[in-house]
C-alpha cells in the first residue's frame, strides 16, 4: 500500500513504540491520528513531530474500554478524515495483578482496551476499507499472548484475546483487508530500569541484546506493503521466546 495521502489510527500513539509507529506513518506520507488516553502533553508533541513532517495529524483522547469514549473517537476520525485506511491497535495497560488482586474494574479496563476497542474499531473502519478496495489492520502483541503470565493476569488473558481476533479478522475480513500481528520483545526499556535490570533483559533473548523501536517500525512498514500476507503473526523479540 502506498502511504501518500492514506490516514492511519494509531492507539497509543502518543508514546514509546506507539509514538515511534505514528512518525514512521507519517514519515512514509500517511495522515496519522494519535489515539492517548491520559498522555496528552505527549500526543500534543507527536502530533506536532507529524505535522512538520507535512502530513496532517490529530490527536483524540479516549479511554478504549469504554464504548461511548470508543465511538466519540470514530467520530473524530471521521469528521477530519471520513475513515482509516490503517489501524494499528498498540494501546496496551500493563497491570501487574495476579488472580486474588484483581479487581473487576482492572479486568474491564485491561480487557476492554485490548479487546473492546480494538474489536469496535475494527468494525467501524473495516467497511470502509473495504469499500475503498483495500486495507490494514496490525494488532501489538507481546510474550503473553503464547504463554501465562499470572502475575499480569489480566493483560495475559488480554494478549491471548487478540491473538485470536487477529485471526479472526484476517478470516472475515478477506480478500480487501489484511490483518497481521507483530510481537515486539525487548525493544524500548522503560524509565526506571537499571542497567543491571537491563543485562538481565537482554540475556534472556539468543541475540543477547535490546532491539529498538526502529526494528517494530520495520515489521509494521513490512506489513503496510507485503500485500500478499494476511493471518500472520511477525516476531520482533531477539528470540526471546526460545530462551
Amino acid at each position: 500500500m502506498n502511504l501518500q495521502g492514506k490516514t492511519a489510527l494509531v492507539t497509543g500513539g502518543a508514546v514509546r513504540v506507539g509514538r515511534a509507529m505514528t512518525l514512521a506513518l507519517a514519515r512514509c506520507g500517511a495522515n496519522v491520528v494519535v489515539h492517548y488516553n491520559s498522555s496528552a502533553g505527549p500526543a500534543e508533541a507527536t502530533v506536532a513531530e507529524a505535522r512538520a513532517l507535512g502530513v496532517q495529524a490529530l490527536p483524540v483522547a479516549a479511554n478504549l474500554a469504554d464504548p461511548e469514549a470508543v465511538t466519540g473517537l470514530v467520530q473524530a476520525v471521521e469528521a477530519t478524515f471520513g475513515g482509516v485506511d490503517i489501524l494499528v491497535n498498540s494501546a496496551s495497560p500493563f497491570v501487574r495483578k495476579g488472580l486474588q488482586e484483581t479487581t473487576l474494574a482492572d479486568w474491564h479496563f485491561v480487557l476492554g482496551a485490548l479487546l473492546d476497542g480494538p474489536f469496535l474499531l475494527s468494525q467501524v473502519f473495516a467497511p470502509g476499507m473495504t469499500a475503498r478496495g483495500a486495507g490494514v489492520i496490525i494488532n501489538i502483541l507481546d510474550q503473553a499472548a503464547f504463554g501465562p503470565f499470572p502475575a499480569y493476569l489480566a493483560h495475559s488473558v488480554g494478549k491471548h484475546g487478540l491473538l485470536g481476533l487477529t485471526r479472526n479478522l484476517a478470516v472475515a475480513l478477506a480478500p480487501s483487508v489484511r490483518v497481521n500481528a507483530i510481537v515486539p520483545g525487548p525493544v524500548l526499556p522503560p524509565p526506571d530500569y537499571t542497567p543491571e535490570q537491563n543485562a538481565r533483559i537482554a540475556e534472556k533473548t539468543l541475540l543477547q541484546r535490546w532491539g529498538s523501536p526502529d526494528d517494530v517500525v520495520k515489521a509494521l512498514l513490512y506489513f503496510v506493503d507485503a500485500d500478499y500476507v494476511t493471518g500472520d503473526v511477525l516476531f520482533v523479540d531477539g528470540g526471546e521466546r526460545w530462551k
